[in-house]
């Protein structure tokens, strides 16, 4: 409501009358709480973009003198226009009853993008390593989130499988911004500033998850959980959601007067099909379930309606050999009124009947078709042979087990002599589910997420960062049977993310993908002491204390290649699930790319296609070589992907994508709607038309927020 308080002092300004009207109703109505979450949307966010070369028509900021420390003008400008000759741009005050102009040098200006205007964004690779052969990419992208977000609508819309965050928790203490603002622990709008920032980011987020089958993981700590869990319920009221408490400082945090903090909490947030995965250990008593045994089922029913005469045709014989005991042949059930010490033996054998110790004549679990069945696919089994009676106790799976059989949770040890399975369950799937409390050594944050990162990049220090092993856990019990899985952390920060996803991929050979972004921010006193030194944002020293340039990328980059930044193999070893030397690294690769804000006429020109191409690179499946630049013969075909930039060339690019498999996309660079249908119709069935830059225009072409 604060952008409505903002036009309603505008209107007082310029209609008196009018806008003490609308002051009035405006009261009125904001007293009439609706039931549920109610927060100020505030006034939109704004980002400032230092590397963006300011444009005619652009909003800009002045900033201060180089070497002073104060935040500076923070009122919007639009460029009117630009002197080339030396390097100046005039100004007018955007919002102002009075048309102030001003003329600064364009040095002194930097380009703000409000969230609710419109972007056309693109990448601009910033590097990469790559050590998996025929694997896809993870993703970092550095830019501001919320643009971040709205550039995976064109790539991701609806395909991501899980979402893991760690937000910022609004402790007070300078650890996020709003509107280039740090939010303090005095702010009285502190609590409703952090909702309005979540609400924008989690809206876009519901759009990029798979409403079929997907999760999103937000862990938070108590000074924000209560807004947050209804928060969640308000943006997704068709998922279920439950929340957990995780211990991730044994030796806890003081409160002065207050119990001392030892956990956090996370949301799991589940959409569709979602279902986790049970694992080796239920998350609370900290061991794992070790020599875990299938269970064999007694093949004797027992209790109320287990008795001969309610299914006389479950009353049969299992014959024995009285020697030994095995197995020899599975009778018929004797007629109702037939003793069954009547019944004829065959020579040699012993008679097994479902008798219980107090000699009540019972019934078994499977009819004699059925039983003979099991036995033949090694799915039932005798046990011990009593000595006095030469009986044997018969046992068999049921169906619970004999799905997980075929699921592949169980497996196949091998046969005992008489051709019974031996079965154990496989090793990455345990008995249980986790608990809703987690106490696990290895989610402690201090010696697995601040002293993994310490020694990946020595002397780089970065605030809290998670325990990989917490975030790989918590990633586990939904991807264990996605190998192929898409997820996505847009509080990527250190990169634990993209880590644990490697993790998992190593320990079944999955190839997930991982996509983080963060931006390039410096803590507050690092800002202070180099504008003492007279940087600015955008100036080469400044971004590369950035926290991507300085711990994202360089601690993904080190986890794949084993060595430090300084080439130093990586010293230790990973533990828990998987133990080996950290210095051995992984074999995945990485693509590292910074967010840019193209015009929309270059795009519509197919002047913006390098930044436009990873974008296409992405949504089709970021494997395999990327087209960047389109060669003179008007197309260009990729391993999952092609390109067609010029129409006359359709035959020869359509014939060459036919000889490609895995193919998954065309793209179809044309301002004709008839030639493009002409076209598409001519595709293999399992490759998608793309028409460029219709598409992606259409997917831009609204406003960005409020």
């Amino acid at each position: 409501m604060s952008r409505l308080t903002d036009l309603i002092a505008s209107v007082k300004a310029k209609d008196p009358a009018l806008g003490a009207d609308l002051d009035k109703e405006f009261k009125v109505l904001s007293t009439r709480l609706p039931f549920g979450l109610n927060f100020e949307r505030h006034r939109p966010e704004a980002v400032e973009l230092p590397l963006r070369p300011v444009r005619r028509g652009d909003k800009v900021r002045v900033l201060p003198p180089r070497g002073a420390t104060e935040r500076g003008d923070q009122r919007l400008w639009k460029v009117v226009s630009i002197a080339k000759s030396d390097k100046t741009a005039e100004l007018e005050l955007i919002e102002s009853n009075q048309k102030e102009r001003l003329v600064s040098s364009l040095a002194d200006l930097v380009v703000v993008a409000e969230f609710r205007d419109k972007i056309y964004p693109g990448l601009a690779s910033t590097g990469g390593v790559k050590r998996g052969e025929g694997k896809p990419c993870h993703t970092v992208i550095n830019g501001e989130n919320y643009h971040a977000l709205k550039a995976l609508t064109f790539t991701h819309r609806g395909k991501i499988d899980a979402i893991y965050i760690d937000p910022p928790y609004n402790t007070g203490a300078k650890d996020w911004k709003y509107n280039n603002s740090y939010v303090e622990s005095d702010d009285l709008y502190r609590h409703s500033k952090w909702l309005a920032f979540m609400e924008r980011r989690l809206l876009i987020a519901k759009q990029l998850l798979n409403p079929a089958d997907s999760v999103l993981i937000v862990t938070i700590d108590e000074k924000e959980y209560l807004r947050l869990g209804l928060l969640l319920e308000q943006i997704f009221p068709e998922a279920s959601i439950q929340m957990i408490s995780s211990v991730i400082n044994p030796k806890g945090s003081a409160r002065s007067g207050r119990f001392s903090r030892v956990d956090e909490y996370i949301y799991f947030v589940y959409f569709g099909n979602s279902a986790l995965t049970a694992w080796r250990t239920d998350m609370l008593r900290n061991e794992e379930i070790t020599n875990r045994k299938v269970r064999w089922a007694g093949l004797m029913r027992n209790g109320e309606g287990s008795r001969r005469e309610r299914i006389p045709s479950m009353f049969f014989p299992i014959f024995l050999d009285a020697t030994s005991g095995e197995f020899h042949s599975v009778g018929e059930p004797p007629e109702a009124e037939t003793d069954r010490n009547d019944v004829e033996v065959p020579e040699g054998t012993v008679a097994l009947w479902p008798v219980d110790n107090s000699g009540q004549e019972l019934m078994w679990r499977l009819s004699p078709g059925s039983l003979r069945e099991y036995l033949k696919l090694g799915h039932a089994k005798f046990g011990r042979r009593d000595p006095k009676t030469g009986l044997r106790p018969a046992y068999y799976l049921q169906r619970g087990i004999r799905s997980m059989l075929k699921s592949g949770e169980v497996v196949v040890a091998g046969k005992d002599q008489e051709g019974a399975l031996e079965l154990e369950f496989a090793d990455s799937v345990g008995t249980r589910s986790p608990a809703t409390v987690w106490n696990m050594v290895s989610h402690s944050a201090s010696e697995y997420g601040a002293g993994l990162l310490k020694v990946l990049l020595p002397g780089r220090r970065f605030p809290y960062p998670k325990s990989t092993y917490a975030v790989e856990d918590s990633l586990r019990f939904f991807l264990k049977k996605k190998p192929n899985a898409i997820v996505l952390d847009f509080f990527a920060g250190s990169g634990t993310t993209c880590h644990a996803v490697m993790r998992l991929n190593k320990q079944d050979g999955g190839q997930r993908q991982s996509i983080s972004i963060t931006n390039n921010e410096v803590s507050a006193d690092e800002q202070r002491a180099l504008r003492k030194q007279g940087y600015r944002a955008g100036d080469p020293e400044w971004e590369r204390l950035g926290i991507c340039d300085y711990v994202t990328k360089p601690r993904i980059e080190a986890a794949i290649t084993g060595k430090t930044p300084e080439g130093e193999e990586v010293k230790g070893n990973y533990k828990f699930t998987d133990e080996f030397p950290i210095s051995d690294g992984f074999e995945e690769n990485a693509e590292f790319f910074t967010l840019t804000y193209e015009a929309k006429e270059a795009v519509n020109h197919n002047l913006a296609f390098n930044r436009i191409a990873p974008l296409l690179w992405l949504r089709a499946g970021s494997a395999g070589p990327r087209i960047d630049h389109i060669p003179d013969k008007g197309w260009a075909v990729s391993e999952t992907y092609g390109v067609l930039a010029v129409i006359d060339k359709a035959t020869a690019f359509i014939e060459h994508i036919r000889e490609v498999k895995g193919l998954r996309i065309a793209y179809i660079v044309t301002d004709d709607d008839r030639r493009f249908q002409a076209i598409a119709r001519r595709l293999p069935k399992n490759v998608e038309p793309v028409r460029l830059y219709e598409a992606y225009l259409t997917n831009f072409s609204f406003a960005n927020g409020e």
